[in-house]
Protein backbone atom coordinates (compact mmCIF):
# COMPACT_ATOMS: atom_id res chain seq x y z
CA UNK A 1 0.00 0.00 0.00
CA UNK A 2 1.47 3.01 -1.00
CA UNK A 3 1.34 6.08 1.74
CA UNK A 4 -0.74 8.97 1.08
CA UNK A 5 2.70 10.89 1.17
CA UNK A 6 4.04 9.21 -1.46
CA UNK A 7 1.04 9.47 -3.60
CA UNK A 8 1.12 13.32 -2.81
CA UNK A 9 4.77 13.54 -3.92
CA UNK A 10 4.10 11.27 -6.89
CA UNK A 11 1.29 13.40 -8.00
CA UNK A 12 4.33 16.68 -7.18
CA UNK A 13 6.49 14.84 -10.06
CA UNK A 14 3.56 14.30 -12.64
CA UNK A 15 4.99 16.48 -14.99
CA UNK A 16 8.82 15.39 -14.68
CA UNK A 17 7.78 11.88 -14.86
CA UNK A 18 6.00 12.52 -18.37
CA UNK A 19 9.28 14.08 -19.81
CA UNK A 20 11.84 11.97 -17.87
CA UNK A 21 10.43 8.79 -19.29
CA UNK A 22 11.17 9.64 -23.15
CA UNK A 23 13.89 11.63 -22.82
CA UNK A 24 15.47 8.62 -19.82
CA UNK A 25 14.19 6.07 -23.20
CA UNK A 26 16.19 8.68 -25.82
CA UNK A 27 19.13 8.80 -23.80
CA UNK A 28 19.41 5.04 -23.57
CA UNK A 29 18.94 4.46 -27.00
CA UNK A 30 21.61 6.43 -28.01
CA UNK A 31 23.85 5.23 -25.63
CA UNK A 32 23.63 1.75 -26.87
CA UNK A 33 23.62 3.42 -30.51
CA UNK A 34 27.21 4.90 -29.91
CA UNK A 35 28.61 1.34 -28.14
CA UNK A 36 28.08 2.64 -24.40
CA UNK A 37 26.78 -1.30 -23.01
CA UNK A 38 23.30 -0.91 -21.19
CA UNK A 39 24.79 -1.61 -17.58
CA UNK A 40 27.07 1.47 -17.88
CA UNK A 41 24.37 3.41 -19.59
CA UNK A 42 21.99 2.43 -16.28
CA UNK A 43 25.33 3.24 -13.98
CA UNK A 44 25.14 7.13 -15.57
CA UNK A 45 21.71 7.29 -14.78
CA UNK A 46 22.32 6.13 -11.19
CA UNK A 47 25.35 7.42 -10.47
CA UNK A 48 25.59 10.61 -12.58
CA UNK A 49 21.81 11.57 -13.00
CA UNK A 50 23.11 14.60 -15.38
CA UNK A 51 20.46 14.70 -18.04
CA UNK A 52 21.90 17.09 -20.40
CA UNK A 53 25.30 16.45 -19.13
CA UNK A 54 24.46 12.87 -19.90
CA UNK A 55 23.99 13.46 -23.32
CA UNK A 56 26.77 14.99 -23.83
CA UNK A 57 29.26 12.73 -22.12
CA UNK A 58 27.95 10.44 -25.22
CA UNK A 59 28.47 12.89 -27.93
CA UNK A 60 32.08 13.61 -26.45
CA UNK A 61 32.97 9.70 -25.94
CA UNK A 62 31.46 8.74 -29.48
CA UNK A 63 33.80 11.47 -30.93
CA UNK A 64 36.97 9.60 -29.42
CA UNK A 65 37.20 12.44 -26.42
CA UNK A 66 39.21 11.19 -22.67
CA UNK A 67 37.44 11.54 -19.59
CA UNK A 68 39.13 14.48 -18.74
CA UNK A 69 37.51 16.56 -21.67
CA UNK A 70 34.48 14.61 -20.97
CA UNK A 71 34.97 16.22 -17.06
CA UNK A 72 35.48 19.68 -17.93
CA UNK A 73 32.96 20.07 -20.51
CA UNK A 74 30.32 18.12 -17.87
CA UNK A 75 31.62 20.87 -15.19
CA UNK A 76 31.23 23.61 -17.52
CA UNK A 77 27.63 22.19 -18.75
CA UNK A 78 26.35 21.88 -15.08
CA UNK A 79 28.16 25.03 -13.76
CA UNK A 80 24.63 26.81 -13.82
CA UNK A 81 23.41 24.57 -10.66
CA UNK A 82 25.62 27.12 -8.60
CA UNK A 83 23.24 30.11 -9.57
CA UNK A 84 20.04 28.22 -8.12
CA UNK A 85 21.58 26.07 -5.75
CA UNK A 86 22.34 28.51 -3.04
CA UNK A 87 19.14 29.74 -3.29
CA UNK A 88 18.34 26.09 -1.52
CA UNK A 89 20.67 26.48 1.14
CA UNK A 90 18.46 27.67 3.58
CA UNK A 91 16.14 25.29 2.18
CA UNK A 92 18.17 22.26 2.95
CA UNK A 93 19.46 23.15 6.71
CA UNK A 94 18.38 20.71 8.89
CA UNK A 95 17.45 17.77 6.40
CA UNK A 96 20.23 15.40 8.33
CA UNK A 97 21.22 12.31 6.58
CA UNK A 98 19.05 13.82 3.72
CA UNK A 99 20.45 16.61 3.02
CA UNK A 100 23.51 15.08 0.70
CA UNK A 101 21.42 13.50 -1.54
CA UNK A 102 18.86 16.29 -1.76
CA UNK A 103 22.25 18.34 -3.10
CA UNK A 104 22.99 15.47 -5.62
CA UNK A 105 19.80 14.77 -7.16
CA UNK A 106 18.96 18.38 -7.57
CA UNK A 107 18.06 19.13 -11.53
CA UNK A 108 16.39 22.14 -13.26
CA UNK A 109 13.15 19.85 -13.03
CA UNK A 110 13.35 18.93 -9.03
CA UNK A 111 14.52 22.83 -8.29
CA UNK A 112 11.59 23.78 -10.10
CA UNK A 113 9.04 21.51 -8.33
CA UNK A 114 10.71 22.39 -5.22
CA UNK A 115 10.34 25.98 -5.46
CA UNK A 116 6.88 25.74 -7.03
CA UNK A 117 5.19 25.08 -3.78
CA UNK A 118 2.35 27.13 -2.32
CA UNK A 119 4.09 29.58 -0.04
CA UNK A 120 1.11 28.67 2.53
CA UNK A 121 3.25 25.35 2.67
CA UNK A 122 6.09 25.02 5.32
CA UNK A 123 9.22 23.37 3.81
CA UNK A 124 9.28 19.67 4.28
CA UNK A 125 12.46 17.73 3.74
CA UNK A 126 10.55 14.49 4.07
CA UNK A 127 8.71 16.03 0.99
CA UNK A 128 11.82 17.17 -1.19
CA UNK A 129 13.44 14.03 -0.74
CA UNK A 130 10.13 12.12 -1.88
CA UNK A 131 10.39 14.56 -4.82
CA UNK A 132 13.93 14.13 -5.71
CA UNK A 133 13.89 10.34 -5.39
CA UNK A 134 10.89 9.77 -7.60
CA UNK A 135 12.53 12.35 -10.53
CA UNK A 136 15.50 10.07 -10.66
CA UNK A 137 13.65 6.95 -10.49
CA UNK A 138 11.62 8.28 -13.77
CA UNK A 139 14.45 9.08 -15.51
CA UNK A 140 16.31 5.51 -14.26
CA UNK A 141 13.03 4.16 -15.44
CA UNK A 142 13.35 5.87 -18.62
CA UNK A 143 16.78 5.02 -19.28
CA UNK A 144 16.28 1.15 -18.80
CA UNK A 145 13.26 1.46 -21.37
CA UNK A 146 16.22 2.91 -23.55
CA UNK A 147 18.15 0.09 -23.14
CA UNK A 148 16.01 -2.23 -23.81
CA UNK A 149 14.78 -0.73 -27.08
CA UNK A 150 18.26 -0.07 -28.41
CA UNK A 151 19.29 -3.44 -27.94
CA UNK A 152 16.19 -5.22 -29.12
CA UNK A 153 15.62 -3.73 -32.41
CA UNK A 154 16.27 -0.46 -34.65
CA UNK A 155 14.90 2.72 -33.37
CA UNK A 156 14.13 5.66 -35.32
CA UNK A 157 15.49 8.02 -32.08
CA UNK A 158 15.26 11.36 -34.60
CA UNK A 159 13.33 14.48 -32.76
CA UNK A 160 13.05 12.39 -29.44
CA UNK A 161 15.18 15.20 -27.92
CA UNK A 162 12.61 17.07 -27.92
CA UNK A 163 10.86 15.93 -24.88
CA UNK A 164 13.01 17.74 -22.83
CA UNK A 165 12.32 21.20 -24.47
CA UNK A 166 8.58 20.62 -23.85
CA UNK A 167 9.08 19.63 -20.30
CA UNK A 168 10.82 22.82 -19.76
CA UNK A 169 7.68 24.55 -20.82
CA UNK A 170 5.49 22.67 -19.01
CA UNK A 171 7.25 23.80 -15.92
CA UNK A 172 7.45 27.36 -16.99
CA UNK A 173 3.66 27.21 -17.32
CA UNK A 174 3.38 25.93 -14.01
CA UNK A 175 6.02 28.45 -12.35
CA UNK A 176 3.84 31.49 -13.97
CA UNK A 177 0.34 30.23 -12.88
CA UNK A 178 1.64 30.57 -9.33
CA UNK A 179 4.16 33.72 -9.42
CA UNK A 180 1.64 35.63 -11.33
CA UNK A 181 4.37 37.70 -11.67
CA UNK A 182 5.21 38.42 -15.94
CA UNK A 183 8.75 40.27 -14.61
CA UNK A 184 10.77 37.64 -14.33
CA UNK A 185 9.67 35.93 -17.66
CA UNK A 186 10.01 38.93 -19.54
CA UNK A 187 13.75 38.80 -18.60
CA UNK A 188 14.19 35.19 -18.91
CA UNK A 189 13.42 35.80 -22.85
CA UNK A 190 15.25 38.77 -23.40
CA UNK A 191 18.30 37.55 -21.83
CA UNK A 192 17.49 34.33 -23.66
CA UNK A 193 16.74 35.86 -27.00
CA UNK A 194 20.29 38.15 -26.79
CA UNK A 195 22.19 35.03 -25.87
CA UNK A 196 20.90 33.25 -29.22
CA UNK A 197 21.98 36.65 -31.14
CA UNK A 198 25.29 37.58 -29.39
CA UNK A 199 26.69 34.66 -28.03
CA UNK A 200 28.83 31.68 -29.49
CA UNK A 201 27.08 28.25 -28.67
CA UNK A 202 29.35 27.40 -26.22
CA UNK A 203 28.68 30.07 -24.07
CA UNK A 204 25.30 30.87 -24.65
CA UNK A 205 23.86 28.80 -21.36
CA UNK A 206 26.11 31.07 -19.26
CA UNK A 207 26.11 33.85 -20.53
CA UNK A 208 22.01 34.11 -20.44
CA UNK A 209 22.15 33.05 -16.96
CA UNK A 210 24.76 35.34 -16.15
CA UNK A 211 22.71 38.14 -17.64
CA UNK A 212 19.35 36.96 -16.24
CA UNK A 213 20.83 36.87 -12.65
CA UNK A 214 22.36 40.42 -12.84
CA UNK A 215 19.22 41.79 -13.91
CA UNK A 216 17.00 40.39 -11.24
CA UNK A 217 19.67 41.40 -8.64
CA UNK A 218 19.52 44.86 -9.95
CA UNK A 219 15.26 44.71 -10.26
CA UNK A 220 15.52 43.22 -6.50
CA UNK A 221 17.62 45.93 -4.95
CA UNK A 222 15.50 48.94 -7.06
CA UNK A 223 12.59 47.06 -5.19
CA UNK A 224 14.18 46.77 -1.60
CA UNK A 225 15.08 50.92 -2.24
CA UNK A 226 11.96 51.66 -3.22
CA UNK A 227 10.21 50.09 -0.26
CA UNK A 228 12.84 51.85 1.98
CA UNK A 229 12.07 55.29 0.99
CA UNK A 230 8.37 54.40 1.58
CA UNK A 231 9.10 53.40 5.10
Amino acid sequence: MISAAWRHAGHQTLPVMFGYLPLGAAFGILAIEVGISGYAALAMSVFIYAGAGQFLALALLAAGAGLTEVAVATLMLNSRHVFYGLSLLKRFQGAGLKKPYLIFALTDETYSLLTSQPAENEPSHALDFRISLLNQSWWVLGSLMGVGLGSAALFDSQGIEFALTALFIVLTLEQACRLRQSRPFVIALFTGTGALLLLPDRHLLLGAIACACLLLLADYFRFASHRRTQC
